[in-house]
């Protein structure tokens, strides 16, 4: 047991739940508005997609004449796309959800099936494969601490915490957020702009994915993978529901299930149990919890609901 719980297994757990949080952190503020998100998987795959592809091809002329050329702006200039391009699809989400008033659960599939497909057509383009980009030889960089080094946007993801606990509680904006989120009809008569304030709050749950995504492919690895997500988007979205959709509980939930990912990976390969069963510990805590916490969670009393002006 000494050999599992080390320091290496904390520094290990801050990796995997930095893009758990900052999509748990996303879809706050969606549904917070009263639209449900559940393409945030999809969302976190565009990202990472567009994330891996703009930065291999910003430093293809530079690695012409130098193959191990280090260009500090080009993982932040992926970085920028990953979070652009889950902006736009959030907003592609939130014009069928909000303007057309589609279905909100289909509206959010259809991004994750989409997202199954139409990658390997990316990929095809650039790569000649349907399954991985080539690997970038400039990531994020990497800040040292102690003995380990962590990512920029592990320090983002629970900087955000505070700060988007600041914006929703304490400020205005945060105010008409939820109201327009618990009682949109009431928000209206108050001046509130409802439909304004939704397509805003779907589209930073977007750029927050779409970040999460690029921290998989240019900050934790090296490389889009298809499917790499593997279910985050999902786990982030029970986080949200166990987190009772507040940012305090929303980073409880979340390390829970990123201690789960990293001892997960900690007891692979040490012949304690099935590799299935280590493999699936971070999917069954989940279901474990929300089986634990579904009924005792209050949604935003309008998610979901289309509005009419």
């Amino acid at each position: 047991m000494n050999e599992i719980f080390t320091l290496a297994l904390l520094f290990s757990t801050l990796r995997q739940t930095t893009p758990i949080l900052l999509t748990a952190l996303g879809g706050l503020f969606s549904e917070r508005s009263g639209v449900v998100n559940i393409g945030l998987e999809g969302i976190m795959l565009f990202g990472a997609l567009a994330a891996a592809v703009v930065t291999q091809r910003l430093e293809v002329p530079f690695l012409a004449s130098d193959p191990n050329a280090q260009i500090w702006w080009v993982p932040w200039v992926g970085l920028l796309a990953g979070a652009v391009v889950g902006g736009l699809v959030a907003w592609v989400h939130a014009i069928a959800s909000i303007k057309y008033k589609a279905d909100q659960i289909i509206s959010g599939t259809a991004i994750n099936l989409l997202a199954l497909g139409a990658p390997s057509l990316v990929l095809e383009y650039y790569y000649d494969n349907s399954t991985s980009s080539q690997e970038v030889v400039n990531r994020l960089p990497l800040i040292p601490v102690g003995s380990e080094n962590l990512s920029p946007l592990v320090f983002l993801a629970f900087l955000l915490v505070p700060v988007i606990w600041w914006v929703l509680f304490k400020t205005p904006w945060g105010l008409r957020l939820r109201a327009v989120g618990e009682h949109p009809e009431a928000a209206e008569t108050m001046g509130v702009n409802v439909i304004r304030t939704r397509y805003i709050a779907v589209v930073i749950s977007g750029l927050l994915a779409g970040i999460a995504g690029a921290y998989l492919s240019i900050g934790f690895l090296n490389q889009f993978v298809k499917g790499m997500s593997a279910g985050l988007g999902f786990i982030a979205l029970a986080a949200l529901i166990v987190g009772k959709w507040h940012p305090i509980g929303i980073l409880g939930s979340t390390l829970l299930f990123g201690f789960a990912s990293a001892l997960s990976i900690q007891l692979t390969g040490r012949n304690i149990l099935p590799v299935p069963v280590v493999q699936a510990i971070p999917f069954i805590l989940t279901m474990l919890v929300l089986v634990g916490f579904i009924g005792r969670s209050r949604p935003p009393a309008a998610v979901g609901k289309p509005y009419d002006k």
